[in-house]
């Protein structure tokens, strides 16, 4: 009956009064209309009754209405000529009638809207979902922007209230004499209204009409509370606080990053909850990878496999935790540079830049053959070899920490060449994640548009290219006319007093980390040369200021290493450990034997012995696979099922690290400098 009747007043929205089109053709939509929703037959007076009844009172709302609206409007202007009133209160009276007239005018809209809804449904075909699909988006903008509408139309009314309630606060202070006390509180109270309109960013109002901004339906979260009584007032706290989690419909969550009151301070505490429990659990975790005789990085890393997702799943702040994690990836290359200073560098450049390029390029090769064979598309299998080809910088430099850096005399230093190859293949990362986009549109490029991208690719070479010039160019000029003022500088200011130097050391290493970032360059780049360029001004120098930023570093690589470990997951290792086992070991033999090579055709014959040393090192997948292989996955270039398998094949051959350095350690150095080295 109902179908039925929306269908009769669609028929007499649409047409006018007395010509509602051929009966017929209404019967027709009218019996499968009622075939698809009821499955049964209707009466048909009864139908023609419940339609005229329906026509007749949504006539009758119409015309109200329109009486409505003109009442409104002679109100209006009734206001507007009424000299009795202040221009505030004209003001509000005002706008207190055009919500009211906008909500009328919504209200109809809604039902129009409804009717054409349901007549579109009706012309489309059920067993076409695509067509379904296509309503259903359509259906789900037209909600979205009405609860926009509505959101706003509610916000007014917020503020009318508001308005309303100061209003009669006005006409009660003029009725009575206020004291000196509430002279003055009523003046601050006008000054912190004043500050609250002049800091508050229109954010929402502002970024609702750009291109590309989407609205989307979320549901707001409180923290579940043991004690609802207790927690009541807390909870009404926290409603005016923003300090709720919000969640979309892709199951994304999100926390507040800027509040729109800026006077009153907030604090994350999911975030603090999840920094206090890996701080925590590392000790234990640690403490027992140093009693097995693993390094303790391996501790952190179950630390953060407990945590996360696939244990306990208890840290809330993911993306926050991996954010501060980042924080020890620089200041662990900042260390790492510290200790590989200029004149080192200079030494092993040639190895240093040849010796990834020909390892990346021999591993994009063997990764288009398999690909070939197993009919890979080409764009997945240059991804995927060009992250497997990538080593991890903080593990190798967790292997040398505190190891002895010379050789024999002439010999060349193989800490030297292992770290300068790593710090060429942070460049690679950087010039990479610079070409991913074109990347991206090749997987769907035609033919036709083959040299457009060949050329695109290698314009952005070039751009990297000109920007490692530039970085270079600068820290030559830091290096002979900057760095030594600024760092007696600090050094002068900050005795007694470590704060000064630790905090100019931080920004000088913030700002190279800026600049190489400006620059297309990666910012872990930035960190290095920092470190490299302090370390020009001598042994005395690299000391005191590695005591002061060690203690950070350590602290800050554990958040790391942790984060780490929130995207291990052990089940998916144990299902799959047969294929997983063989692929890991595959790529590390591959990754050794092909560095052997290159080293073999490189290095000079008299240091040909640290090639072991430095293949060992060099034998395992980056942790920034999994950053890759997030955007990858995102943009299409790579299945879920390859992201995982990646994940996992980067996690073993992290683990296989250690043996694998310890073995080619037993075997390389000598037995003074060995038990350092381990």
């Amino acid at each position: 009956m109902k179908v039925t009747g929306f269908i009769s007043l669609w028929t007499l929205v649409s047409l006018p009064c007395g010509q509602l089109g051929n009966p017929a053709e209404h019967e027709d939509v009218v019996k499968h209309a009622i075939k698809l929703h009821r499955g049964k037959g209707a009466v048909i007076a009864q139908r023609k009754q419940w339609v005229l009844e329906s026509c007749r009172k949504l006539s009758g709302l119409l015309r109200q209405k329109n009486v409505v609206l003109n009442k409104l409007k002679n109100a209006i202007r009734a206001v507007e000529k009424d000299a009795g009133l202040s221009d505030e209160e004209k003001l509000f009276q005002v706008h207190t009638f055009e919500i009211f007239q906008k909500e009328l005018n919504e209200s109809e809209n809604s039902v129009f809207q409804a009717i054409h809804g349901l007549q579109r449904a009706l012309q489309g075909d059920y067993k076409d979902v695509v067509n379904m699909k296509e309503s259903s988006r359509q259906r789900l903008e037209a909600l979205r922007e009405a609860a926009i509408k509505e959101e706003m139309e509610y916000v007014e009314l917020l503020a009318a209230e508001k308005h309303q309630v100061e209003a009669l606060k006005n006409m009660q202070h003029q009725n009575k004499s206020l004291s000196m006390l509430d002279e003055i509180l009523e003046d601050v109270r006008k000054a912190a209204d004043r500050l609250e309109e002049e800091i508050e960013e229109h954010a929402f109002d502002d970024n609702k009409s750009v291109r590309g901004v989407n609205f989307e339906a979320v549901l707001r979260v409180e923290e579940d509370e043991a004690n609802s009584k207790i927690n009541a007032s807390k909870r009404e706290v926290e409603d005016d606080l923003g300090l709720s989690m919000l969640i979309d419909s892709q199951n994304n969550q999100y926390i507040l990053t800027k509040p729109r009151d800026s006077t009153i301070p907030r604090a994350d505490h999911h975030f603090i909850k999840d920094i206090v429990t890996i701080g925590m659990l590392s000790l234990p975790c640690g403490w027992l990878c140093t009693t097995i005789g693993l390094p303790t990085m391996f501790g952190y890393i179950i630390c953060g496999v407990l945590l996360g997702p696939s244990g306990l799943n208890s840290i809330k702040s993911i993306v926050q935790v991996e954010t501060l994690g980042e924080f020890g990836v620089f200041f662990t290359l900042f260390l790492v540079g510290l200790e590989f200073s200029p004149e080192r560098l200079r030494k092993v450049w040639k190895i240093s830049l040849q010796g990834p390029c020909y390892m990346t390029i021999l591993m994009i090769a063997f990764g288009l053959l398999w690909g070939h064979l197993l009919q890979i598309r080409p764009t997945q299998s240059v991804f995927i070899s060009t992250c497997l080809s990538l080593s991890s910088t903080p593990l190798v430099s967790r292997f040398l920490a505190g190891s002895v850096r010379g050789d024999k005399e002439g010999d060349i230093d193989y800490s030297s060449v292992l770290l300068g190859m790593l710090v060429m293949q942070d460049v690679q990362l950087g010039l990479f994640i610079a070409v991913m986009p074109t990347l991206i549109q090749a997987g769907v490029s035609t033919y036709s548009s083959l040299f457009k991208e060949i050329l695109r690719i290698l314009i952005l070479i070039g751009q990297i290219l000109f920007s490692l010039a530039a970085v270079f160019l600068l820290c030559l000029v830091i290096k002979t006319y900057l760095i030594g003022p600024y760092y007696r500088k600090l050094h002068s200011e900050s005795k007694g007093n470590k704060e000064i130097l630790i905090l100019g050391i931080t920004a000088f290493t913030f700002l190279m980390l800026t600049i190489t970032e400006l620059l297309d360059v990666s910012m872990e780049l930035g960190c290095f040369l920092a470190g490299a360029l302090i370390s020009s001004q001598g042994h005395m120098v690299t000391e005191e200021i590695m005591c002061c930023i060690e203690p950070i570093r350590d602290f800050l690589a554990i958040i790391f290493f942790a984060s780490i470990g929130l995207h291990v997951f052990p089940t998916f290792v144990i299902y799959e450990l047969t294929v997983l086992l063989f692929l890991t070991l595959s790529v590390v033999i591959m990754k050794f034997v092909l560095a052997v090579l290159v080293l073999s055709l490189i290095l000079p014959k008299t240091s040909q012995y640290i090639k072991w040393i430095v293949s060992a090192g060099l034998a395992q997948v980056s942790e920034f696979s999994f950053v890759l292989g997030s955007r990858a996955r995102r943009a299409g270039i790579i299945s879920r099922e390859v992201y995982l398998l990646i994940l996992s094949v980067t996690t073993l051959s992290l683990l296989l690290a250690p043996a694998l350095w310890r073995a080619a350690i037993m075997k390389c150095v000598p037995r003074p400098e060995r038990r350092s080295s381990t």
